[in-house]
């Protein structure tokens, strides 16, 4: 799935500002319905989105609050943070494919077809998936949506040095020889470059004959079998028409990207005060999507924000309020008005509050090529007063404590760690043991350093840093804050030049399997490697329990890696997460997808 986006906004590409990652599973989704479990290798269909029942009228304006200054990113292959996904394919982006609309925690993580006509079909022993566009389909300009068009989107994944932080499960699984040498140092992770390079005739060829149009049906030459490939094809296989295309500028100036869903893009200012308004597609076919309902006449995003104040104004929920919902979290200091319990809303906020599911796993990244020493790593994550920044980002509204990447919720793929309870032959209270810190410091050969932290630039991200500078600081090491504006955070950190030491993240699965949690987080392929680990032994071990067609032995080999990222610290888990957000009082219907831990967007409606 898809990362946080604030800490304390959560989702962390995902920031954690809200819900930045996505993820396919619920708290509460038995292993035995994780997609991977089946074999994928026959013609499926799928039931449309969930009929609303609530009443609801086209008509009004939803008003979407938040203190970001600017969507991390506005660009089919390159959105990866769970509210923005929820956002952007309710409103303006179609994939073939798309989970669907249910306050059901397993319901909601299923999927129905969106552009395709059914969920697609297998072949070639789960190596060759191929899917029909429905007919109707149209861009705001009223030409037609192409095959080719999707091929073109998936095309752009492979232009690395341009487009990048999008999910890359396309490079992992198209069968395209991988990157030579000279191909790794130009910046590219395949022997394709994408549309952009002229001069990659072979990799062009390559790309063409794993990804083949035949009218309206598309087909995707995997390297190896994927039963859940009709999963993958939600993240990045957007389409884009070649002629729109501005390159890594696409989405961020006008006309910004081009809308083949209900509304397109009116206007987009950034900063304090910014907003994104989006209209009516007039030539969008309802027809061809039964999937979203389209209810607003308008969209309208308001950027910069103080939390403090959003929160007061969604809590009063007057005037444009009345029409508002969060995106971020709860600040700490009102869910004990606005919640009883992790579980109870209070009168007041009945039926206007969510409390629960979160499908995140928080965690600080660490720059493996910045603070080599395992260590030193070690050191960082027995200092941490988890505890003390647990109480700051709300107690028990903020979750459990985390012992690796993968979260239970995942199902089979999850095992204890062990690593605060046996791995340093002690228990390591909540507390942090600064003691034992210093004792892995003096093993280490180095002194204690000096370290650059990255968060999200909020009030409550702000006090865990104070925490984590005085925690750490306690055993020796020395922690500078740099703080960065929430809507330019994950932008900021995989720039190399601009990153720090270490920072904070979360994810969480982008569907009910350790392989897309694992790989994202460990390698350089999977395309969201905070921790810049490129670990020969690692990415063999990766690739084999890809390949592992026996589900349970798979299982195991996932736990294995989570086991060894949690010990060699490669990132520190801090929480499986909880969230809590709210919407005005006119505003349905109210309920946590599970697909992506947001709002259901692409069904939401103003009451009367």
């Amino acid at each position: 799935m898809v990362r946080t986006r604030t800490w304390s906004l959560r989702a962390a590409a995902g920031l954690c500002i809200t819900s930045v990652m996505l993820t396919a599973c619920s708290g509460n989704t038995p292993a035995s319905q994780a997609p991977g479990s089946s074999t994928g290798v026959t013609p499926t269909t799928g039931g449309e989105a969930t009929p609303d029942t609530g009443g609801a009228k086209p008509g009004g304006t939803i008003f979407v609050l938040t203190q970001a200054e600017q969507w991390d990113q506005v660009d089919p292959q390159r959105v990866y943070t769970g509210e923005d996904l929820a956002f952007f394919g309710g409103t303006i982006m179609r994939a073939l494919t798309a989970y669907k609309f249910s306050p059901d925690a397993t319901e909601g993580t299923s999927l129905v077809p969106d552009m395709a006509t059914d969920l697609g079909t297998a072949t070639d022993a789960g190596k060759t998936w191929s899917f029909t566009l429905r007919d109707g389909l149209t861009w705001q300009d009223g030409s037609e949506v192409t095959c080719d068009d999707i091929k073109y989107g998936v095309s752009r994944t492979f232009a690395t040095t341009v487009i990048n932080q999008g999910p890359t499960y396309a490079i992992q699984y198209l069968d395209i020889p991988g990157p030579s040498d000279a191909d790794t140092k130009a910046g590219y992770l395949s022997s394709y470059h994408g549309p952009y390079d002229k001069d990659n005739a072979a990799g062009q060829a390559a790309f063409d004959k794993a990804v083949v149009c035949d009218g309206k049906t598309i087909t995707f030459h995997l390297n190896a079998a994927h039963g859940d490939f009709n999963y993958t094809v939600t993240l990045g296989f957007g389409a884009v028409p070649k002629a729109a295309d501005t390159g890594e500028t696409y989405g961020t100036v006008a006309p910004y990207v081009m809308s083949n869903g209900p509304y397109k893009v009116e206007s987009y200012t950034t900063g304090n005060g910014g907003k994104m308004t989006l209209v009516r597609n007039e030539n969008w076919n309802a027809d061809s999507d039964p999937y979203r309902k389209a209810y607003p006449d308008k969209w309208e995003v308001q950027f910069g924000i103080d939390p403090k104040i959003l929160d007061q104004r969604i809590m009063e929920g007057s005037g444009d309020d009345a029409t508002a919902i969060q995106y971020g979290q709860i600040q700490p200091e009102n869910l004990g008005v606005i919640f009883q319990d992790t579980e109870t809303t209070n009168a007041d906020f009945e039926g206007r509050a969510i409390s629960g599911f979160d499908p995140y796993s928080r965690y600080y990244w660490i720059d493996v090529n910045k603070v080599k020493n395992v260590k030193i790593r070690q050191a960082m994550a027995v200092a941490l007063d988890r505890e003390a920044i647990r109480l700051n980002i709300g107690g028990a509204f903020a979750g459990d404590f985390a012992d690796g990447a993968i979260k239970p919720n995942i199902g089979a793929d999850y095992a204890p760690t062990g690593l605060w309870d046996s791995f340093f032959g002690k228990e390591i209270p909540n507390t942090g043991d600064t003691e034992l810190a210093k004792q892995l410091i003096q093993e280490s050969g180095e002194p204690a350093p000096t370290l650059t932290f990255n968060f999200a630039d909020t009030p409550t991200n702000q006090k865990t840093a104070a925490i984590i500078i005085d925690s750490l600081g306690k055993a020796g090491i020395t922690v500078k804050p740099a703080a960065i504006e929430p809507g330019q955070y994950y932008s900021v950190v995989f720039d190399a030049k601009k990153a720090g030491d270490f920072g904070t993240g979360g994810w969480g699965a982008d569907w009910p399997n350790a392989s897309t949690v694992i790989p994202p987080l460990f390698t350089q392929k999977g395309g969201w490697d905070l921790a810049k680990l490129d670990d020969a032994s690692v990415n063999a071990a990766v690739d084999a329990a890809f390949a592992e067609l026996d589900r349970g032995k798979q299982a195991a080999d996932w736990q294995a890696i989570n086991k060894q990222s949690a010990e060699q610290m490669w990132h520190i888990p801090t929480f499986f997460g909880l969230s809590q957000t709210i919407a005005g009082p006119k505003v349905g219907p109210i309920y946590r997808w599970s697909a992506y831990g947001s709002w259901p967007y692409g069904e939401m409606y103003v009451k009367e």
